[in-house]
């Protein structure tokens, strides 16, 4: 039987356990550090989806720089706008004002833009109003949608394989996912917004396919080779599943990859997001969900 086994995955749990923890040791840091030196007080940077306000996309005639402009509309009169450079040309203001017409506020900020920057060519390119209510709702809906998923797959798992430790194995991966999704977008300072709540959701739907496969056949083997140690069954199904697992994640990642390239700003964060969780969703597979399934399981 060891025979079959090609590489032993398993040799490497601790490591793997290890370099995990770390890895979200420094996104805590991080997210610590941000939320005591940020001016807003808020460690992740959230799109006006859950904070409420307006926001508008400016496109100027010539490169500008972020800190001018939010000079400008501090002078103006909106204090702690949010910005957002998209290109040298292209600005993205967010204020906390809420208008009954958005227009209105973009109107009054381009004006304000206008008069400062003489000579310069100023073109509103998108405008976004969004109330405050509204947006603490969308946060509290977005992070319910997330908890009932997370849910539904542990009794899922546990009622299919007949084994908690097998759930506790898959949602801990789940967990394990989304952390390091909202930790890369913490350090590289994306924006947390419904789109974003949309690249999780998809992603827990493909870590949880990509875990159900070697459950699947962990369960299957678990009954077929009695006597053998359970170190020994789950690495030879996770090799029995590697190449379906790579090829799968492989396809995957080259079309969302080509919709990170091309498909445009408003696509990039949202595929940032299911490139990241594709790669974090093939590992917690093999290395969180496998080893904690292990850990957990009593039977003989």
């Amino acid at each position: 039987m060891s025979q079959e086994i090609r590489f032993d995955f398993l040799k490497y749990r601790y490591v793997a356990a290890f370099f995990s923890l770390a890895i979200l040791a420094v996104f805590i840091g991080v997210y610590f550090y941000k939320a005591h030196t940020q001016p807003s007080g808020k460690a992740f940077t959230y799109s006006i989806d859950f904070e409420g306000g307006t926001q508008t996309l400016f496109k100027f005639s010539r490169p500008v720089s972020s800190a001018e402009i939010q000079e400008i509309v501090e002078k103006a009169g909106w204090q702690g706008p949010t910005l957002r450079e998209f290109s040298s040309q292209e600005i993205l203001v967010r204020v906390k004002e809420v208008a009954s017409a958005s227009a209105g506020v973009s109107s009054r900020i381009l004006a304000a833009l206008q008069a400062a920057l003489p000579g310069t060519q100023i073109e509103i390119l998108q405008t976004e109003m969004v109330g405050g209510g509204v947006g603490q709702e969308l946060r509290w809906n977005a992070f319910r949608a997330v908890l009932i998923s997370l849910i539904a797959m542990l009794l899922y798992i546990a009622i299919t394989f007949s084994s908690f430790a097998f759930a506790i194995g898959a949602i801990v991966a789940l967990f394990h996912d989304p952390f390091m999704i909202l930790g890369t977008f913490l350090v590289l300072d994306k924006e947390i917004s419904l789109i974003f709540i949309a690249a999780i959701l998809a992603v827990i739907g493909y870590s949880i396919n990509d875990t159900i496969v070697i459950f699947a056949q962990i369960s299957k083997n678990i009954k077929k080779m009695q006597g053998d140690s359970l170190y020994d069954i789950v690495n030879l199904s996770i090799n029995q599943t590697l190449r379906r697992t790579l090829l799968t994640s492989f396809a995957t990642a080259l079309t969302v990859l080509s919709m990170f390239l091309i498909g445009g700003e408003v696509l990039r964060d949202f595929s940032l997001a299911l490139l990241v969780g594709i790669v974090v969703g093939t590992y917690s597979s093999i290395y969180v969900a496998s080893p904690i399934m292990m850990y957990f399981y009593k039977g003989k």
